[in-house]
């Protein structure tokens, strides 16, 4: 009786990773890439955020209102002059497709940075690094590393605020667009090019 429950025990164990092997337990929806292909070679893909709506989360030691409310923001010496921000990340054409966090600081000890960390669930995530100072309307920087889908690209990225000048009740304040330009950093290989 023993050794028949212990070979239910191992078999049962066997079933159940064979069968996570074939069927997965999280099966994420991709929406379909916007990409558009650029002139001298590359892609270019566009995000956008829509303020306030896609809020998350925002804080920095010297906020009165921080979101959500009662947010606990670090008393660190490190930390001042610093805000970090959190986001609903959408497409162009408007679909939510994954979160984004936005890190602006400008003291001693981190100096003046604004950097974002995208993640898109279906693709990967992509560390972003720009210029701290706005120029022509906005920040402009590169992809200093990605994961999965982005891991074989590198690229720029820039970053500006458009005001919404509709005027409708119910329209954001604007929405900040994250314009991002890749091309692949593996070398071609010889015998696969064509000829």
């Amino acid at each position: 009786m023993i050794k028949t429950y212990i070979t239910g025990i191992v078999l049962g164990v066997a079933g159940v990773i064979a069968a996570l092997n074939f069927v997965p337990l999280v099966d994420q929806h991709r929406e379909v890439s916007v990409i558009s292909v650029t002139p001298n070679g590359g892609n270019s893909e566009s995000f956008q955020v829509n303020i306030p709506m896609d809020r998350i989360m925002v804080g920095d030691q010297d906020s009165k209102s921080p979101k959500p409310p009662g947010i606990a923001w670090p008393e660190s010496s490190m930390l001042d002059g610093s805000r970090t921000e959190l986001f609903k990340l959408r497409n162009s054409r408007n679909t939510v497709i994954g979160v984004a966090s936005r890190l602006a600081a400008n003291n001693d000890k981190l100096g003046s940075v604004v950097e974002w960390v995208v993640h898109l669930p279906a693709r990967g995530s992509m560390y972003i690094s720009l210029a701290p100072e706005a120029a022509d309307g906005g920040r402009s920087g590169e992809m200093r590393a990605g994961t999965r889908e982005f891991d074989s690209l590198i690229g720029t990225v820039s970053e500006r605020w458009i005001a919404d000048t509709t005027g409708a009740a119910d329209a954001p304040a604007g929405r900040i667009e994250l314009v991002a330009t890749f091309v692949s950093n593996k070398p071609i290989d010889q015998e696969e090019s064509v000829e």
